[in-house]
């Protein structure tokens, strides 16, 4: 497979045999926490080879700075995506039209800029409210028992349906798509299996599509379509499904996972919990705070050099892969001094949570209204929230690009 780190030996006194697995195991003692080795790592080694599940060797970049720099430079590809090192069957393939994470340079420019005015902070904000409104609506549903799965019953819903109303996709199909999303964002289904989900969902979406190109609507989908016809390069179907599909993936489960997580975190740091409740006007920085502390793309972004260049002091070869770590980075603690506890009162904002450079995540204004109405309502509305049952090692999805709940069963 093209990009095998070939010359190790010479910046390393080991041979390929001695090349260790990349660190994908979280400790027992807390759930919260990226595999130890990183800590190590940080202090010792911070750019350093290892060999991926995908069966390439990589450049695993462990500091925030190097991490910074890396996912920066113009030198290094997207190419690959943000986890496909973790995929047993990965084939590096040329990314697909519309692939806006996959995409460098000026296609990712055109992509980017044809969508990056329906993530404004104005127009994100716009949705608040109706943000609050079906969060309020979740939660007298869930007081109307005893107990509920926080994260069938509130968690999954809220940015499902904040997705759908943008895209214009029926909320009524979320079983098919989030199920399908499920399968795509995890490790666990073969390539062939993975490809057929795709192609599904980009089923499904295309008459969508087809729709909205006959009868526009007051959505996303539809400005999209009308802002690439005003261009000298119009979007493609190809180009439309795959874009749809991405937005429909990442706009619920990355937040939905948060949501979860974050409540878990803050039940087994009580004080946290107490701080955030007796501090309503601080939720901001508790929910940059969370974002950091638990990492959801758990095991960093992938990366291509196409260019020679060196990073933390090593040379990397151009056709070489490198691992943007970021859940290392938010856990520096030459950036964050005691980088391992979580403190709801850390004014620090520059965390890797949504990546960084020209990849950024474009959806990241949204997820933090939607993280700061859900957590908001919930501590306020819910007080005697606790965990119905121990949360056990089996509860929490390991082997998937997000890290997450696969469920979480309280009562209040």
């Amino acid at each position: 497979m093209a990009g095998k780190l070939a010359h190790v030996t010479e910046t390393r006194p080991a041979t390929r045999a001695d090349i260790p697995e990349f660190p994908a195991t979280r400790p027992e003692s807390c759930p919260f926490d990226p595999d130890s080795a990183f800590t190590r790592l940080r202090a010792e080694d911070p750019v350093t080879p290892v060999r991926c599940p995908a069966g390439m060797d990589a450049w695993l970049v462990s500091r925030y700075e190097d991490i910074r720099a890396v996912l920066a430079d113009p030198r290094v590809s997207a190419r690959a995506a943000t986890s496909n090192h973790m995929l047993p069957d990965y084939d590096d393939a040329d990314p697909l039209p519309g692939a806006i994470l996959s995409h460098d340079g000026e296609e990712h420019a055109r992509l980017r800029r044809l969508l990056i005015g329906e993530f404004t902070v104005r127009r994100m904000e716009a949705l608040r409210p109706y943000i609050q409104r079906i969060t309020d609506e979740h939660i007298d549903g869930m007081l109307k028992g005893a107990d509920a799965d926080l994260l069938t019953d509130f968690a999954l819903p809220i940015p499902s349906l904040v997705i759908c109303e943008m895209l214009g996709v029926p909320y009524a199909d979320r079983d098919m798509f989030q199920h399908d999303s499920q399968v795509l964002i995890g490790f666990e289904a073969d390539m062939a299996t993975r490809e057929a989900t795709a192609q599904r969902l980009r089923d499904y979406l295309r008459e969508l599509i087809e729709q909205r190109m006959v009868e526009p609507r007051d959505d996303l989908v539809s400005r999209l379509i009308a802002r690439g016809n005003e261009t000298d390069r119009p979007l493609i179907m190809e180009e439309l499904e795959i874009l749809a599909l991405s937005l429909l993936v990442a706009g619920h489960e990355t937040t939905a996972n948060t949501i979860v997580l974050s409540m878990s975190a803050l039940l087994a740091n009580p004080e946290q919990l107490a701080a955030m409740r007796a501090a309503p006007e601080t939720i901001g920085t508790a929910v940059e705070e969370l974002l950091r502390y638990l990492s959801v793309v758990q095991f960093g972004i992938f990366r291509y050099a196409t260019e020679d260049l060196t990073v933390g002091g090593i040379d990397v070869k151009a056709g070489e892969w490198l691992i943007a770590a970021t859940q290392s980075g938010n856990r520096d603690e030459q950036v964050y001094p005691h980088a391992d506890r979580l403190d709801v009162t850390r004014k620090d904002r520059t965390h890797l949570a949504f990546g960084f450079g020209a990849h950024q995540c474009i959806g990241q204004q949204l997820a933090r209204i939607e993280l700061q109405v859900a957590l908001t309502a919930l501590l306020q509305r819910v007080p005697g929230l606790r965990l119905a049952e121990p949360q056990a090692p089996s509860d929490f999805k390991h082997n998937g690009i997000v890290y997450g709940l696969r469920s979480m069963p309280v009562t209040w």
